[in-house]
C-alpha cells in the first residue's frame, strides 16, 4: 500500500462543514470514513504480518530466539505510518472515497407489489 506524504501524522482541526459536501449529512460522512479507515487497518494489518511471517520460527526454545534487526525495522516502518483513520479522512476529503447510498425504500407502488387485502 503505497501511503500519501501529504497526510499528516497527528491530530488536524477540521471544519465539519467539509465533510458534508458529498453526502450532504456529516453523521453519513463520518460512517463512509470509518468504514474506510477500517478497510485500510484491515489490508496495513495483512501486509505487516505476511511481512513478518517470514521471519516466523517454529522453534520455542528461548536460547535459539534473536533479535533480527530487519524485523524490528518493518515495525518501526508500520508503526510510523499515520494512522488510518487520518488516512482515510484525508481521502474522503480529496473526493478519492468511492460509496453509494441504498436507494429511499421503496413503497408497494414503485415494487409492483400490492398488500393482500382482507
Amino acid at each position: 500500500m503505497k501511503t500519501p506524504n501529504n497526510v499528516p501524522a497527528s491530530i488536524v482541526t477540521r471544519n465539519m462543514a467539509d465533510f458534508a459536501n458529498d453526502t450532504g449529512n456529516v453523521y453519513e460522512s463520518i460512517a463512509i470514513i470509518s468504514k474506510r479507515a477500517n478497510q485500510i487497518s484491515v489490508k496495513l494489518k495483512e501486509e505487516l504480518n505476511s511481512k513478518l511471517a517470514e521471519f516466523a520460527t517454529t522453534v520455542d526454545n528461548l536460547e535459539e530466539v534473536f533479535e533480527n534487526r530487519e524485523q524490528i525495522e518493518i515495525s518501526k516502518h508500520y508503526e510510523r505510518l499515520p494512522k488510518p483513520t487520518n488516512l482515510a479522512v484525508e481521502e474522503f476529503l480529496e473526493g478519492k472515497v468511492y460509496f453509494n447510498t441504498p436507494d429511499e425504500v421503496t413503497g408497494p407502488e414503485q415494487t409492483g407489489f400490492t398488500r393482500a387485502t382482507e
